[in-house]
């Protein structure tokens, strides 16, 4: 007798969704995120973005729960209705601006934000495909989170099953670099191949508009990255392009650690050598006396290190009478062995570095890095990347 597959289960797709839909997240089963959804390309097809990965999805669920009627909260990007021409599919636009426009997909300028609020209050368990490594600080319960997040995967003839998703537990080096990528992104900073444009972050920007200082980096405090729109820097408040206003200094942030909690931070500017000890004896040098217990201080000398920032690099130098130990964050943060540092020759000091000063006393570099030196690493980093086939390369500012 002639072998027979089974036939496939009657999809969901075949009678619409729109009766999965939730209205609200306190009367849905699960929450997906639909902008991740939508854009995934390993599932449902080819398309840029398409809406059959949500229908798949809500097939999937209906197999794993056993209720055809079960019922999705959605959340989308605002960017996600914005890029219609990516919709290949007829009619995905429309469906979508209706369902927006009937209270069936909550529509936010920052999807993960909104899907990790409503996860964090109500503990739904949220579909999607992103580790959120850039919004861990804020959301600490996700590190180690092994039950809460579900990812679609193909599962053959053209199903999709719902795995867990194992968020891990991430560094604070490795959380930084994400944060950095992610601000850059909302201000499309990031070309298609998610390479910064080096070019616009190493420079430095002036609003033609005299009064607006959120540009420049001779006020001090905090300088904005400029927002792209048709390729142009542009000012955030006032809509102009922005004057180059030539390389951007760079800078660097270093903080004291004492019994493994951060005690005191300090931004170290470009062109600077700061002594770090018990007493400079320096206006710009940082002293740890008032920081440390008596028994402590002692065992530090008076200009233990030094570090200096150049070109955008930070270097870090023993000067010490005890000696110093350092020891190096690798490609995903974790930290290698403790080696000695050298005694009067500088050392790169990289973000999540480590030196230590005496037992329990650590300097360290914040995981953030400034713009002068994000320029300088990524642009090593697209040197020993190649693109990949059919993406542009970013284009060039000069």
């Amino acid at each position: 007798m002639e072998h027979r597959p089974a036939p496939e289960p009657a999809p969901v797709v075949g009678r619409g969704i729109d009766r999965n839909l939730a209205t609200s997240a306190d009367r849905a089963d699960y929450l997906v995120e639909l902008s991740n959804i939508v854009r995934r390309t390993d599932f449902g097809g080819s398309a840029p973005r398409s809406l059959y990965r949500l229908r798949l999805v809500v097939d999937a669920l209906v197999r794993l729960t056993g209720d055809r009627d079960v019922a999705v909260y959605c959340v989308a990007d605002r960017s996600l209705l914005g890029g219609r021409r990516e919709f290949t599919e007829p009619g995905d636009a429309g469906t979508l601006a209706r369902w927006v426009a009937e209270g069936l997909v909550e529509e936010v300028p920052d999807a993960d934000e909104r899907v990790l609020e409503i996860a964090g209050m109500t503990g739904i368990q949220v579909v999607t495909g992103d580790y959120y490594d850039d919004h861990r600080i804020e959301h600490p319960w996700i590190q180690g989170n092994t039950w809460q997040f579900l990812r679609p995967e193909a599962a053959g003839r053209g199903l999709v099953r719902l795995v867990p998703l194992d968020m891990g537990h991430r560094t604070g080096a490795e959380i930084s670099k994400k944060m950095e990528l992610s601000a850059l992104k909302k201000q499309g900073l990031l070309t298609a191949s998610r390479k910064p444009l080096v070019e616009v972050v190493g420079r430095a920007w002036r609003c033609p508009e005299r009064r607006c200082g959120l540009y420049s980096v001779h006020r001090g405090g905090r300088v904005m990255l400029p927002r792209m729109r048709r390729g142009v820097p542009t000012c955030e408040i006032h809509g102009m392009p922005l004057l180059d206003d030539g390389a951007r200094p760079g800078a660097a942030q270093v903080k004291v650690v004492l019994d493994g909690e951060c005690v005191a931070r300090y931004t170290l500017d470009e062109g600077t050598r700061t002594a770090v000890g018990r007493a400079p004896g320096t206006a710009d040098g940082i002293a740890l006396l008032v920081l440390l217990p008596a028994e402590r201080a002692a065992r530090v000398s008076r200009r233990h290190l030094v570090v200096s920032v150049r070109g955008g690099a930070v270097m870090v130098r023993d000067a010490s009478t005890y000696g110093s130990r350092i020891r190096v964050a690798g490609r995903r943060g974790h930290l290698g062995p403790w080696e000695r540092l050298p005694a009067e020759a500088d050392r790169p000091f990289q973000p999540g570095d480590e030196v230590e000063l005496t037992a329990g006393l650590v300097l360290t570099r914040s995981g953030r890095r400034f713009p002068a030196e994000l320029a300088g690493a990524w642009r090593e980093e697209a040197a020993r990347t190649p693109l990949p086939p059919g993406a542009a390369e970013p284009t060039r500012f000069v």
